[in-house]
């Protein structure tokens, strides 16, 4: 072989090696995934299943809010009050089932473009975007009709939502801050959900725990999308580019100090309203140490499904279950 061509055979392979960067290509400069083709429907009974997966009832999980306002006020044993938190637990799934669908139909070519959202049923097909905005219809309909078995105050709260969470799919989701307060507001009006149903006067105190819990992890979401971003190069939701890690940092680390203090005045008020009794004050331990412990996966960016976390972390399920217990003992016993 002639010494030319094996420069050529050589200059070839260079060619056809990746040129390696100091720094990570970001999500704007990487290459956009080509987008999918829609698939065709696979019939009525793929059509009911999409709509199903979409409205996704693994995050119903977050409605068991509803059933706080009850704890607190002692009135587990009461199956009046019980029965119209669980009204406001099915009310609250399938008003909050909607405003999913509605979101996804919203961004379904935007979801055909990205690499794993674009398994979706309505951007990959499977549920036509009218047939996504008629059950969103539907979900809203049947989720706003069980409210009144409970209270015509749940519906107002529901319909609160609703408007809330729909100017969010509309646009307020891309706005920095916004989209940080009304995440949060989700969870709060959960809680108020389960206190307006049964007739329970909330205390100042309990919402503001609710309140900064919320935003608590809310911010740990987007901190860990962000620490995400900057590690991978990941795309991420618009609104998170006018965010700076430090800046989440601080909401987060903020939150969690109002957040205990709260807890810790309103554990107070609980041992003198409990004729003295030291549980309101000794579940202030599990509750500082889990939070502290949540803490932890935030800070290592890892809080970017929340619910995944306490599904997962043991340790946080023991501190949880023990808060309950102690808090429990401090109401009924």
């Amino acid at each position: 072989m002639s010494e030319a061509t094996e420069r050529t055979d050589e200059k070839a392979k260079a060619e056809e090696q990746p040129v390696l960067s100091d720094e990570l290509e970001t999500a704007e400069d990487a290459p956009e995934p080509e987008p999918v083709a829609p698939a065709k429907a696979r019939g009525p009974v793929g059509t009911a299943l999409g709509v199903l997966k979409t409205a996704r009832p693994r995050q119903w999980v977050k409605n068991v809010l509803v059933f706080a306002a009850p704890f607190t006020a002692a009135q587990f044993g009461n199956g009046d009050v019980l029965l119209d938190a669980a009204i406001a637990f099915v009310a609250f799934s399938l008003v909050a089932s909607s405003i999913y669908l509605i979101n996804d139909a919203i961004d379904v070519e935007a979801d055909r473009a990205h690499p794993t959202k674009r398994n979706r049923p309505i951007a990959a097909g499977i549920v036509p975007v009218p047939v996504a905005y008629g059950a969103a219809v539907v979900f809203f309909g049947v989720g706003m009709g069980i409210s009144f078995f409970a209270s015509p105050q749940l519906a107002i709260v529901l319909g609160v939502y609703e408007a809330v969470q729909l100017a969010y799919c509309f646009g307020l989701k891309h706005q920095p801050v916004i989209d940080l307060a009304i995440v949060g507001s989700g969870f709060l009006m959960r809680s108020i959900a389960g206190g307006v149903a049964a007739g329970i006067a909330l205390s100042q105190w309990f919402l503001l725990v609710t309140a900064f819990g919320s935003l608590f992890m809310v911010a740990g979401k987007r901190y860990a999308e962000v620490m995400l971003f900057e590690r991978t190069g990941a795309k991420i939701r618009s609104s998170l580019k006018k965010y700076s890690a430090s800046y989440l940092r601080f909401v987060w680390a903020t939150s969690a100090a109002i957040l205990i203090m709260s807890y810790s005045l309103w554990a107070f008020e609980l041992r003198e309203r409990a004729d003295g009794s030291v549980w309101p004050v000794v579940s202030m331990v599990p509750f500082v140490v889990a939070v502290l412990r949540y803490a932890v996966d935030v800070d290592g960016g890892k809080a970017g499904e929340p619910e995944e976390i306490a599904l997962s972390d043991r340790v946080l399920q023991v501190l949880g279950v023990t808060w309950v217990v102690t808090l429990g003992l401090a109401y009924y016993l």
